[in-house]
């Protein structure tokens, strides 16, 4: 993460203000949030190169899971070129093996959901210790059911 940004910022016009100094810093930008219409809102809205939807802590519908991802936001992503995030120390760090499961099947329900409109995933890290070789995260990311040419951009 040298030369990429975090942005968690809860509060539209202070995030704007944000956004607006890190792309003057050429900094790449993840924003990173809990609410899924703030999510909808930044992508529509602001000009970041990383969306990164935290899939733990949500409660599944009772025919879907709630992965934060719909395909009315990857047309979006598709027009305006910004990259679908996973965040790797989700699945590294949750110790409940429930959970985990669950936050897998999110990010292959969102896999689906990318190749449908071919829109790039990456594996984000936060935290230095989690991090690993390409190797790695391309066999998990096939098989989570990732395609060949997403992979190949990992």
């Amino acid at each position: 993460m040298k030369n990429q940004i975090l942005i968690t910022q809860t509060e539209f016009n202070k995030l704007k203000n944000r956004v607006k100094i890190a792309k003057s810093d050429g900094k790449e930008i993840i924003f990173s949030s809990y609410d899924d219409e703030l999510n909808r809102k930044v992508i529509e809205k602001l000009d970041v190169n990383i969306l990164l939807i935290n899939l733990s802590g949500r409660k599944d519908f009772q025919k879907q899971r709630n992965s934060g991802f719909n395909q009315v936001m990857a047309k979006v992503m598709k027009k305006k070129n910004i990259v679908l995030g996973i965040n790797y120390d989700e699945i590294i760090e949750s110790r409940d093996l429930k959970e985990k499961a669950e936050i897998l099947a999110r990010i292959k329900q969102n896999i689906f959901l990318c190749n449908k409109d071919k829109i790039k995933m990456k594996f984000v890290f936060q935290n230095d210790k989690n991090s690993r070789n390409v190797y790695d995260l391309k066999s998990l990311g096939l098989v989570l059911g990732m395609p060949t040419w997403m992979t190949n951009e990992l």
